[in-house]
């Protein structure tokens, strides 16, 4: 055990380092500076240097870092810059497929739940949507300390379904239903992101949680495919295939409450929603296929794996 990572935890030494100063370095000069990259360069450096199990740990988890630095990039590069941003043929399609009818209207469902909110859906909501990044955080710590291999399998389908996810938002940029409640059908460039239906959660509770974390949205123009209704869609599925009984079923109520929310506080239309779960469903398809016929990334996850054994 102590010659198959002493070389990997002398390398790491200057490695990790040298990639961390490289990284605020890159950062600065494609986005400018922005705390949050100190904070995650400095959990990183404790966690590798701190122990030998937060170094295995951190080593797992770069897997999420990857994805991290990923979204926080795309600030560069806005998707509307390269593709025409889809405003009224996402609306419109929403409202023919999935319209309700209401006093002579026809409402999208954004529209009807704007016009029909409860406080207590307000807080419900706000609560599963609070739930969208730490649930699977705290679920790959689960499997990083029970189940190892199926971890990585996790780690690396939640990596795919973004990378798939980010693609589709530079193919098809789509503004979501909060834009053209508050600015119409005409596309506005440099748009600030906005909290929506999210702000009532706030209010109710005299907070500014989902202030905070939409004022950082890296690009408004990326509602479709809704990486909110992707994330548990994986969540459940490797908690399935973990056999984890009764948590499954607390699983499955978070996913669903997570596609409700989204549609009920305007940030994803039904067509997001829709295409976050097809598109999670294309990750675990492609990772399993992969585990399943290549050898060559079996070893790979099986790096992986040694590295962190």
């Amino acid at each position: 055990m102590l010659s198959s990572t002493a070389p990997v935890r002398h390398a790491g030494r200057w490695l990790v380092p040298a990639l961390s100063l490289a990284y605020l370095l890159f950062s600065y000069l494609l986005i400018g500076f922005r705390p949050e990259q100190l904070v995650l360069v400095g959990l990183c450096n404790a966690c590798y240097f701190l122990s030998a199990t937060t170094r295995r740990f951190i080593t797992g988890f770069s897997i999420f870092v990857v994805f991290w630095i990923l979204y926080d990039y795309m600030r560069a590069f806005p998707n509307y810059a390269y593709r025409a941003v889809d405003v009224a043929q996402i609306y419109f399609t929403e409202k023919r497929l999935f319209g309700i009818a209401q006093q002579g209207q026809v409402l999208t469902p954004n529209e009807f739940w704007l016009r029909h909110h409860q406080p207590w859906l307000d807080v419900l909501c706000g609560v599963f949507y609070l739930c969208w990044v730490p649930i699977p955080l705290a679920f790959a710590g689960y499997l990083f300390f029970t189940n190892r291999r199926l971890f990585f399998a996790f780690a690396l389908t939640f990596l795919l379904v973004n990378i798939l996810g980010f693609i589709i938002y530079y193919l098809h940029p789509a503004a979501p239903p909060w834009y053209v409640q508050e600015h119409g059908l005409a596309f506005q460039p440099l748009t600030m992101g906005s909290t929506a239906g999210l702000a009532r959660f706030d209010s109710f509770f005299g907070v500014s949680v989902f202030k905070g974390i939409y004022a950082k949205n890296a690009n408004v123009f990326a509602a479709m495919p809704s990486l909110h209704s992707a994330y548990p869609v994986i969540v459940l599925f490797y908690a399935v295939k973990n056999r984890m009984g009764l948590f499954n079923g607390v699983f499955l109520t978070i996913m669903l409450g997570i596609w409700f929310a989204a549609v009920y506080t305007s940030h994803h239309y039904v067509l997001d929603v829709l295409a976050g779960i097809t598109v999670a469903l294309m990750g675990i398809f492609i990772i399993r296929l992969l585990l399943a016929k290549s050898r060559l990334f079996n070893r790979f996850v099986d790096s992986f794996w040694q590295a962190t054994a």
